[in-house]
C-alpha cells in the first residue's frame, strides 16, 4: 500500500468521525453550560427589550466660553459611566454624539427617574477628613496604626503624599463593638468641626447650657446611627457600596467606600466636607523627572479654596494615622486618601506615591471634573417599549428565516444531494452562534440588539459561501475525470485556502468596524466577527469530515443524478487511463 503524499494527513482522511464527535461534544457541553448558567436565551439590548434613551446637551458655565471640548466631554462620559454602573446596570451605554451631546441608553428594569437624576447632575467632589477606616469585611480596628508610606519632600512646598500601601492593619481580636466605640471616639475627637459646631461653642454659657441637653441628645443619636452604618457596611457588596452615605449632606459626617493600594475594598468614616470640587482650579498628571518618583497628580486651588485647604491640612498634620488623612470623595466614592505632614498654604498641592500613568490620569480627570465648567441640560428622553422591541425582533427573525429559506431552496435545487451536507452545517453553525451568544450575556455582558441580529443574518450568506466554494472545487475535480473520493481530498486544500482568505477578509472588516465605531454598530461588528470565526470551525470540523464520510456511500460515489455529483451532468472528461506501449514487431523469419 502506497504511503500518503507529503502534506496530506492519513488520519484526517480515514478518521473523519473524530472531528464530527469533537464538534458534537463541544455543542453538547456548551448547551449544558448555557442551561446551568440559568440564561437559556441571549440577553436583549435596549432596542429589543425596551428601556430609556437620554440625550444630554453640554452648556458652558459663565466665564468659561471654551469649556466644551473633547477632553471635558470624555471626562464627563467617564463619570456618568461610574454613576450608571453604581445603579447596578450592566448594559447601559454612555457615549458622546457630536461635539456637545452625550447619549445615555439605560435598559429596561432600571429606575429611569433615578438614572436621569444621576446622569443629569454635576459631579459632587469633596475633600473630607478621615476619622476611621478599615478593610471592609475584616475585623480590623476602626483606627488602625499607621502603615508604611513614601516620605514627603523636605522643601517647604505644598505637598500631600499618597500612601504607598494600605492604611489599615488587621487586628484579629477586634469586634463590631470595638469598631463602634472607635467610631464614636473618632467623632468626639474630630479635629475639624463644622461651622455649626464652632458657632455653638462660641455661644453664651446660658445659651449653651439650655441648648445642651437637646443638642447632646441629637449628636448622640447621629453618632449611634453612623456607628451602626459603619459596622454593617460591607464595601465588597456592590449594592451596599452604591448606598453608602446615601442622603448625607456635605456638612455631616458620613460613611463611604473606596479601594486601597492593595486592591481591597476599604470602608471609611469621614468628617464634614472642608473643600469642594469647585475650589480646584486645575489638576493634571505629570511624571516627576527630577526625583524619579514616578507619576504624580498636581492640583491648583482657587483663592478661596487655597485658604480652606491650608486650614484642613494644618489641622490634619497634627493627628496620627488615619486621622491625618483626607479622602477625595467623588459622588460618594473615595478615589484617593492621601495623608499630610504639614500645612499646605501656597494654593497648590501634589499627590504622589505608587501611581502608574493610567491611575494618575484617572485621578486628575476626576479632580478636574469636580470643577468642570460644564452643566448638562436634558434635551430629550425617549422611552423604548418592550412591545416595540418585540416587533423589531419579530421582523428581524422573519427576515432571517426568509433569507435562510431561500439559501436552503437554492442548495436543494442546484446541489441536490449535497444539500444533505450543507443544511446540517448551517444548523450546526446556527446552534453554536445561539449558545455562545447566550453564554456571553452573563460572562461579558453581551446584549443582542437589532444590528447584532442583522449581523447574524448576513453571516448566513458567508457560511453558505464556504460550502459552495468546497462543493465547486469537488465538482471541478470530477470534471477532470477523477472519482469522488480522490476528488474530495484533492479539492479540499484548494477550497481551504480560499475559505480562509475569504473569512479573514470578513473578520478583518468586522474587527475594524468594531474598533472605530461606538454603540449599536459594535453589536453588528461583534456578531459578524463571531459568526465568521464559527464558519471556519464548522467547515473544518463538520462539513469536510461529513463530506469525506458520505463520499464512501454508493449514492454519492456512483455519481447518481440526484447526488449533485453526476459526471455526465457536469460534463466530465473520460477517466484518465494509462496506455501500454506497443510490443516489438515479431520477425516472420524468426517465427
Amino acid at each position: 500500500m502506497a504511503a500518503p503524499k507529503k502534506g496530506r494527513s492519513a488520519s484526517a482522511q480515514s478518521r473523519p468521525g473524530r472531528s464530527l464527535a469533537f464538534i458534537l461534544i463541544a455543542i453538547a457541553a456548551l448547551t449544558g453550560g448555557m442551561f446551568l448558567s440559568g440564561h437559556p436565551t441571549p440577553r436583549l439590548g435596549i432596542d429589543l427589550a425596551g428601556g430609556t434613551s437620554i440625550t444630554l446637551t453640554a452648556k458652558n458655565e459663565p466665564g468659561q466660553p471654551n469649556a466644551i471640548n473633547q477632553t471635558n466631554m470624555n471626562t464627563a462620559v467617564d463619570i456618568m459611566n461610574r454613576r450608571v454602573n453604581g445603579l447596578g446596570v450592566s448594559e447601559a451605554e454612555v457615549q458622546t454624539q457630536g461635539s456637545d451631546n452625550i447619549i445615555v441608553n439605560i435598559p429596561k428594569g432600571t429606575n429611569s427617574k433615578e438614572a436621569r437624576d444621576q446622569v443629569g447632575t454635576t459631579a459632587k467632589l469633596y475633600f473630607r477628613p478621615v476619622l476611621a477606616t478599615e478593610v471592609s469585611g475584616s475585623a480590623a480596628s476602626a483606627s488602625p496604626s499607621p502603615s508604611a508610606s513614601s516620605s514627603s519632600s523636605s522643601k517647604a512646598t505644598d505637598k500631600a503624599t499618597q500612601k504607598a500601601t494600605s492604611s489599615s492593619s488587621a487586628s484579629p481580636t477586634s469586634s463590631a463593638t470595638s469598631q463602634g466605640r472607635a467610631v464614636t471616639d473618632a467623632l468626639k475627637a474630630d479635629s475639624t468641626p463644622s461651622a455649626s459646631s464652632s458657632a455653638s461653642s462660641s455661644a453664651s454659657p446660658s445659651a449653651s447650657s439650655s441648648a445642651s441637653p437637646s443638642a447632646n441628645a441629637s449628636a448622640s443619636a447621629a453618632a449611634t446611627k453612623l456607628q451602626a452604618q459603619y459596622t454593617a457596611l460591607n464595601c465588597a457588596d456592590k449594592a451596599q457600596r452604591a448606598k453608602a452615605g446615601e442622603g448625607s449632606k456635605a456638612t455631616d459626617p458620613t460613611v463611604a467606600c473606596g479601594k486601597n493600594s492593595s486592591g481591597q475594598w476599604q470602608k471609611y468614616v469621614l468628617g464634614p466636607a472642608e473643600v469642594s470640587g469647585t475650589d480646584i482650579k486645575s489638576a493634571s498628571a505629570v511624571f516627576d523627572t527630577q526625583s524619579a518618583a514616578g507619576w504624580k497628580v498636581t492640583m491648583e486651588f482657587t483663592s478661596g479654596g487655597s485658604k480652606k485647604f491650608a486650614d484642613i491640612t494644618g489641622k490634619l498634620a497634627k493627628n496620627q494615622s488615619p486621622q491625618n488623612q483626607f479622602a477625595i470623595v467623588l459622588d460618594g466614592d473615595v478615589v484617593s486618601d492621601p495623608f499630610v505632614q504639614q500645612a499646605l498654604t501656597g494654593g497648590s498641592a501634589e499627590i504622589s506615591g505608587s501611581f502608574d500613568q493610567t491611575e494618575a490620569q484617572s485621578l486628575a480627570n476626576m479632580l478636574k471634573y469636580g470643577a468642570l465648567p460644564l452643566t448638562f441640560k436634558e434635551s430629550s428622553v425617549t422611552t423604548v417599549t418592550a412591545a416595540l422591541g418585540g416587533e423589531q425582533l419579530h421582523a428581524g427573525l422573519i427576515a432571517g428565516a426568509i433569507g435562510l429559506g431561500l439559501v436552503v431552496i437554492y442548495l436543494v435545487v442546484y446541489y441536490r444531494g449535497l444539500s444533505i451536507i450543507a443544511i446540517p452545517s448551517l444548523l450546526v453553525s446556527g446552534a453554536l452562534t445561539y449558545v455562545i451568544m447566550a453564554l456571553l450575556g452573563p460572562t461579558i455582558g453581551f446584549a443582542l440588539n437589532l444590528p447584532a441580529v442583522c449581523g447574524a443574518i448576513v453571516a448566513i450568506g458567508i457560511t453558505a459561501d464556504s460550502f459552495i466554494v468546497f462543493f465547486e472545487r469537488i465538482r471541478d475535480e470530477i470534471r477532470e475525470g477523477r472519482s469522488l473520493r480522490p476528488a474530495v481530498e484533492r479539492a479540499w486544500p484548494r477550497a481551504r485556502r480560499t475559505i480562509l482568505v475569504s473569512d479573514f477578509v470578513s473578520f478583518l472588516a468586522a474587527a475594524v468596524l468594531f474598533i472605530v465605531t461606538v454603540g449599536k454598530v459594535q453589536g453588528f461588528a461583534f456578531t459578524l466577527g463571531l459568526t465568521t470565526v464559527l464558519d471556519v470551525v464548522v467547515v473544518f470540523f463538520f462539513t469536510k469530515p461529513l463530506m469525506t464520510l458520505l463520499a464512501r456511500r454508493k449514492f454519492y460515489a456512483s455519481g447518481s443524478k440526484w447526488s449533485g455529483l453526476d459526471p455526465k451532468a457536469l460534463g466530465a472528461k473520460p477517466p484518465l487511463r494509462r496506455t501500454r506501449r506497443p510490443s516489438a514487431p515479431v520477425d516472420s523469419k524468426e517465427a
